[in-house]
């Protein structure tokens, strides 16, 4: 019987790889990962325990303009947050717009540069 057991890595297109990793990186705290092979285009993968995020800079094809104010109305991916608070303060001081969840819990959704939806969730 087939049986899918567990996400290995989602992948999102960035315009502007510099850009990118300072959200990624210098925002949300992830390091890269020294196990991306050499593919031919320019990229990042970031270890989340047993997934990864992969960036990826290449052409969108997709519009950034006329995407829902709210990521969760958008395809997002969503991440485990320790410090929680600390997040949500750091990208009020940043002056970087998120919107909380509107199922109660304690999460918020944000766009990085290139308009890709996260949706951070309290690991606490």
């Amino acid at each position: 019987m087939m049986r899918i057991t567990r996400l290995l890595h989602a992948s999102l297109l960035v315009s502007d790889l510099a850009r990118a990793r300072a959200f990624y990186e210098g925002l949300l705290g992830l390091a890269p990962s020294p196990e991306r092979p050499d593919l031919g285009f320019a990229g990042v993968w970031y270890e989340l325990g047993e997934t990864q995020l992969h960036l990826l800079a290449l052409p969108n094809p997709d519009p950034c303009e006329g995407r829902p104010a709210h990521g969760g109305r958008d395809r997002h991916i969503a991440l485990a947050v320790e410090g929680w608070e600390d997040l949500r303060q750091r990208l009020e001081r940043q002056g970087i717009p998120y919107t909380l969840s509107r199922s109660g819990r304690r999460a918020l959704f944000v766009r990085d540069p290139d308009g890709n939806a996260l949706e951070l969730i309290d690991a606490g």
